[in-house]
């Protein structure tokens, strides 16, 4: 069985219906690109299946249970990152890690940190303040909570703007080996990326 299935899903903005109709499925080990122009709903398929908004009609089970009666029961095993990059400026890329693990309860040590802030390359700038980090460094600083965090279901929203392409290559492989390893994964992109660890499955949104 399925652990996140989709049925029938309806999502509108405003007076605008998005989609309708949409049923997917993933399992362990699966990868899912969303496809779509701008403006075909694309982030607000990501931010429904994440529980940020609520669809017009359909059904999102996660290990065959409703995620609204779940609430936070299945937010718990989801790592979302949207266009927003969820950092406080005043604190440092560290210090930002540190807040968002042990606000989620985690027992995350600092060298575990500071690791995860090296694999993706923006370990000299760990102790800056956030404010001052360019929009690359603050996308992988934010990715950086998907390692610390090791949630199963992972849900990016155009992961790869403003990173470089050694960047883009690091996420590409993280990505890969999270799926590898029996996660999943669900992502938006404009840019040419090749991933194709695992159960791979488009799906395409139309305006």
């Amino acid at each position: 069985m399925a652990m996140l299935e989709v049925t029938n899903l309806a999502c509108a903005r405003g007076d605008k219906r998005l989609f309708s109709g949409l049923s997917f499925s993933l399992r362990y080990g699966s990868l899912l690109y969303v496809h779509g122009p701008n403006g075909s709903g694309k982030t607000t398929l990501l931010r429904t299946v994440c529980g940020l908004c609520a669809a017009e009609d359909g059904d999102i089970h996660w290990d065959n249970q409703n995620i609204r009666s779940l609430g936070e029961d299945f937010r718990r095993h989801v790592s979302y990152l949207g266009h927003l990059n969820g950092l406080k400026d005043e604190l440092s890329g560290f210090e930002n890690l540190q807040f968002s693990t042990k606000l989620a309860g985690l027992g995350v040590a600092d060298q575990e940190i500071s690791d995860v802030l090296a694999r993706l390359g923006v370990e000299v700038c760990q102790d800056l303040p956030s404010k001052v980090l360019s929009q690359g460094q603050k996308k992988r600083t934010a990715l950086a909570r998907f390692l610390l965090h090791k949630n199963k279901l992972w849900i990016l929203d155009e992961p790869f703007t403003a990173l470089d392409v050694h960047a883009v290559d690091v996420l590409q492989g993280i990505i890969a080996e999270h799926v590898e390893t029996g996660g999943m994964a669900m992502l938006t992109t404009h840019q040419e990326v090749d991933i194709s660890s695992g159960d791979v499955k488009h799906i395409h949104l139309n305006s």
